[in-house]
């Protein structure tokens, strides 16, 4: 707690002031966490002063909140701190720091965490300092960040405080690594292992990603752990509809149901399953219930499947669709499924809804294509 302090004052994130008449003093507190390896193992804990942001109130205490949220791992040191604070905003003396007067405040001058505005101040600084040094911001993706130095490439990845950054010559990246260090004090963690979530393995005939400790964490929390797998995710023969008798739960499947979309980021093969489901979580039955478990049966089976990006030379782009005619027994519309490959690697693929009622397979077909 010391230490979070000490970096609190050595970066000038507030200075102590009596609080003037007319402002109030949002409250803060410490917030404990330990934080792991892809293994379940301990990596460090954490300890950090947090300002209760759900006080504040917007057009007074902020305005904009928005963040877009060799293969190294990068993580930065204290990343909101180093992000400025425009608004005028008085915090209650920590725990462990002494008042020396009557009504004494903390005037903050730097985006401190649990302030709604903190990683958008965080990212403005960081988007503004890698664009000063001649990185390329892509317009599809603002948190993706790209720099080109003859025939070699950078890439940087920007999750609030996580960067991946990858490119083909070393000493592209160390200069990057150095330069982000002199500007914000990194810790560097190395080639690429786990990363929100995904699991990196890396060799010479490619990249796999998994999400393991993610579905085995799911299987856990859900009460799952000892199920007998399956070996399909879904029973086709089932029609997932709206009727039926409500769950005791609906939270509770809403929950499990934006923790499966997650995993499809590596999931392909339950895509269409957990699809199926999102479209009736504003109103679960335990048909729905059911077909959740088998999904989490299936995960039993393969807790540690993913995707492979094979290291090949031949980047073909290709792309497969399917769809079901009239495969809603609500609407009778269609679902259509895609695949996108550049190589030999799957790098996108999605299950959808189509929007209107088609009326042959064959119109079915062309609006998957579309």
């Amino acid at each position: 707690m010391q230490e979070e302090l000490t970096a609190l004052e050595q970066n000038h994130t507030w200075t102590i002031t009596t609080l003037p008449p007319n402002k109030k003093a949002i409250g803060c507190k410490w917030v404990y966490k330990i934080k792991r390896n892809a293994d379940g193992t301990i990596d460090r804990f954490k300890t950090r002063l947090v300002a209760k942001g759900y006080t504040q109130m917007e057009g007074i205490d902020y305005f904009d909140t928005f963040s877009p949220v060799h293969l190294k791992q990068l993580d930065v040191n204290n990343a909101f701190l180093h992000g400025d604070l425009y608004e005028e905003v008085y915090m209650q003396l920590p725990p462990g720091v002494t008042a020396t007067g009557p009504n004494q405040a903390c005037l903050l001058h730097k985006s401190l965490y649990g302030l709604k505005q903190a990683s958008r101040q965080w990212y403005d600084k960081l988007s503004s300092f890698l664009l000063s040094q001649d990185f390329t911001q892509t317009s599809g993706d603002h948190s993706l960040f790209t720099k080109h130095n003859g025939d070699n490439i950078t890439i940087m990845i920007v999750y609030v405080d996580d960067i991946i950054l990858s490119g083909n010559d070393i000493n592209d990246i160390n200069h990057i690594t150095n330069m982000l260090n002199d500007r914000f004090k990194i810790k560097n963690l190395g080639n690429l292992s786990y990363f929100l979530g995904f699991e990196v393995a890396r060799s010479s005939e490619g990249i796999h990603l998994s999400q393991r400790k993610y579905a085995l964490d799911l299987l856990n929390e859900t009460g799952m752990l000892n199920v007998a797998p399956v070996s399909t995710p879904m029973n086709f023969s089932t029609k997932v509809c709206s009727q039926g008798d409500p769950v005791d739960d609906p939270a509770a499947f809403r929950r499990l149901i934006g923790r499966l979309i997650y995993l499809t980021n590596t999931r392909p093969d339950i895509t269409y399953a957990v699809h199926r489901l999102s479209q009736h979580v504003a109103s679960p039955t335990k048909l729905h219930h059911q077909a959740a478990f088998r999904i989490m049966c299936y995960i039993k089976q393969t807790p540690g499947q993913g995707i492979f990006l094979k290291a090949i030379n031949t980047l073909t782009l290709k792309a497969y669709s399917d769809s079901d005619w009239a495969g809603c027994p609500d609407s009778h519309k269609s679902t259509t499924g895609y695949i996108v490959y550049l190589g030999d690697s799957p790098i996108f693929w999605k299950s959808k809804k189509q929007s209107i009622v088609s009326h042959s397979s064959s119109e079915d077909e062309y609006r998957a294509l579309a």
